[in-house]
């Protein structure tokens, strides 16, 4: 099914806002020491013991600029730069806003990143963003999720060959940390119309892997009640009591989803409480689980906001359990998210679904009366061959 399982950040693939963008925690105590030079930034990264004695020169990384513009870390204090940023980015290349000020307030402090280390923000001679760059991985550190962009009126400079020379510097880390026989790749993710980026990206070696729709309903009437599968129910959950089950749920459900990696149960779970306790859009009435007896056979997470779009609802995923597929719960589900979304007067609800989904989902959505709105692109780039633990196919 459509979405990304367990987590806020993977839909960086499909959606590059401010949550693909950066989840970012500064460990306290650490702290950069950075040398500006006219070239730009050659940066002693903090690391753990391991990849210091083992990582040599990878330790250090160099964005060369050219004059007039510096890089640093971002910081908490630049959230509202960035947002501002992303949003002039976004709106003039799709038309919206992207993020919010109190999103990117609650993403900056997610565990489990250190903004010191994995990000970069490039300045002009004036102090404004002129560019950004991540790259974040997580256990088992199988693929680098990145991101760089460059402002509109900034591109054409080498700034972009910069961003990514740091990128793909950075991202060697996770083949200190990937299990040996691993393949490791590093992902980005580019809207349809990012045409001359996607040209760069494949100059540098990067290939297109995979395509992601947005699809969109706008809802003139009420959608009809959904048809439930005899036994199944549904329910909002309550986190205080569902989060655990709720999460095993959403990870057997995603397994099959195209380039899932199981991360470890404890760091996911982690993430999702920081963001159920910090993100003020997070809310539990528009999150569904629908039961059959005391099982969770599938669950949908909404969000009342797409992005910075607050005239547009979020479906984040939509999964079914393998035991309960293709008895019309997927439909159900979605047709009742609709229904909760049109009762609060929100008719337009968005959602990110693979364009070859091993499940089928897209089908799914237009039954359901979506259409393609955007086209995505995800482009991949090896950094090490070997076992790739990624989920590539569903076995019938």
């Amino acid at each position: 099914m459509q979405g990304v399982g367990e987590s806020v950040l993977p839909m960086a693939v499909v959606r590059r806002d401010a949550v693909a963008w950066v989840w970012a925690a500064v460990r306290p105590g650490e702290e950069m020491c950075v040398k500006m030079n006219r070239q730009g930034l050659d940066a002693d990264l903090p690391s753990e013991a391991n990849l210091r004695r083992k990582a040599g020169d990878r330790r250090k990384t160099m964005i060369g600029l050219p004059d007039g513009y510096t890089a640093r870390p971002a910081t908490i204090e630049d959230g509202n730069a960035i947002v501002s940023f992303l949003n002039a980015y976004y709106r003039q290349l799709i038309g919206r806003d992207v993020s919010s000020a109190e999103q990117l307030a609650s993403q900056l402090r997610m565990p489990g990143i250190d903004l010191a280390e994995d990000t970069r923000l490039v300045f002009d001679a004036e102090g404004n963003v002129a560019a950004l760059a991540d790259a974040l991985h997580f256990a088992p550190h199988v693929t680098v999720q990145a991101q760089g962009t460059v402002g509109h009126e900034h591109q054409g400079k080498g700034i972009g060959t910069a961003v990514l020379d740091w990128i793909e510097k950075r991202a060697l880390r996770a083949l200190d940390l990937a299990p040996a026989e691993a393949r490791v790749i590093l992902m980005q993710s580019l809207d349809d119309r990012e045409t001359s980026a996607s040209a760069f990206l494949r100059q540098r070696g990067f290939t297109e892997c995979r395509h992601f729709f947005r699809m969109l309903i706008d809802m003139a009437e009420r959608p009809p009640e959904p048809q439930w599968p005899d036994g199944t129910s549904v329910r909002s959950i309550e986190p205080e009591v569902d989060l655990e089950a709720a999460y095993r749920a959403s990870r057997d459900a995603f397994k099959d989803h195209w380039g899932h990696v199981d991360t470890p149960f404890e760091e996911g779970i982690q993430r999702i409480r920081h963001r159920i306790e910090n993100d003020p859009d997070f809310d539990a009435s528009l999150r569904f689980v629908a039961q059959d007896g005391d099982e969770i056979a599938a669950i949908c997470n909404a969000s009342p906001k797409d992005g910075g779009d607050a005239t547009t609802g979020y479906i984040e995923t939509l999964g079914v359990r393998r035991p309960w597929r293709r008895r019309g719960l997927a439909l159900a589900l979605l047709l009742h998210t609709f229904g909760t979304f049109y009762d609060r007067g929100t008719r337009k609800v968005a959602l990110h679904v693979d364009t070859e989904s091993l499940t089928g989902a897209t089908r799914l959505y237009e039954k359901a009366g979506m259409t393609v709105d955007e086209l995505n692109h995800a482009f991949e780039k090896e950094l090490r061959a070997g076992v790739d633990l990624s989920t590539q196919r569903v076995d019938p």
